[in-house]
């Protein structure tokens, strides 16, 4: 797999972009303002990396990768990422995304939503719990006893693996948290989204230390 499509040319999208260029990927952004908006980006990132609208993102892609928020009615290309796996970076933030119930209550998480949206896409969570800038800079070799670890969360292995390649080649270990059922365990206030350097070892103690908070609504 050669070409990632990226939704979202914001922090997170642009670092991961970088990133994978460094990695021998080509990158295809896409941000909602329209490709003529991300000149200045794609030639700081130089010719691995064009512009698009989200659509033709979507299709360009060997995988595509979703650095924008959730939102209760879908605004993603669900018809060009069928069949794909999609990379969701996404964190629930109540003050930013205004409250879900359905995810306040604990009854799904905000990426069970985003499957759902995406009913024939293969949707895993990814690069939640770190720093855009810091995939760039905390990547390490295999067996360096410093080396980091990141979650991935899917209802698909597949999906899993793509991001455990990714991983790799960035300089991570990977832990699987899955299913998407069991993403909450990194979402902000979490022992494991404490966006500090984590081994795999504290990474496991850390989703382990997880405790579902869920909101409550007058008695």
């Amino acid at each position: 797999m050669s070409t990632i499509g990226i939704i979202g040319a914001g922090e997170v999208g642009s670092h991961i972009a970088r990133a994978a260029i460094a990695s021998g990927y080509e990158v295809v952004l896409a941000n909602s303002r329209g490709p003529q908006t991300l000149e200045e980006l794609i030639s700081q990132l130089g010719p691995s990396a064009r512009a698009a609208t989200a659509a033709e993102a979507a299709a360009a892609g060997d995988f595509v990768v979703v650095a924008v928020p959730l939102k209760l009615e879908n605004n993603l290309p669900a018809e060009a990422l069928a069949g794909k796996v999609v990379i969701d970076t996404n964190n629930y933030m109540p003050w930013r995304d205004g409250n879900y119930p359905v995810v306040d209550s604990g009854e799904k998480t905000e990426h069970e939503l985003r499957q759902e949206q995406l009913a024939a896409s293969k949707v895993v969570k990814a690069f939640t719990h770190i720093q855009a800038p810091r995939i760039l800079t905390w990547g390490r070799p295999r067996g360096a006893p410093d080396r980091l670890a990141l979650t991935a969360s899917s209802n698909f292995p597949e999906a899993v693996e793509i991001v455990r390649r990714l991983y790799e080649e960035f300089g991570f270990d990977t832990v699987n948290n899955s299913p998407l059922s069991e993403s909450w365990r990194t979402r902000p206030g979490q022992p494991a989204w404490k966006q500090s350097a984590q081994t795999r070892a504290e990474l496991e103690f850390n989703l382990g230390r997880a405790r579902r908070i869920v909101a409550t609504g007058p008695s």
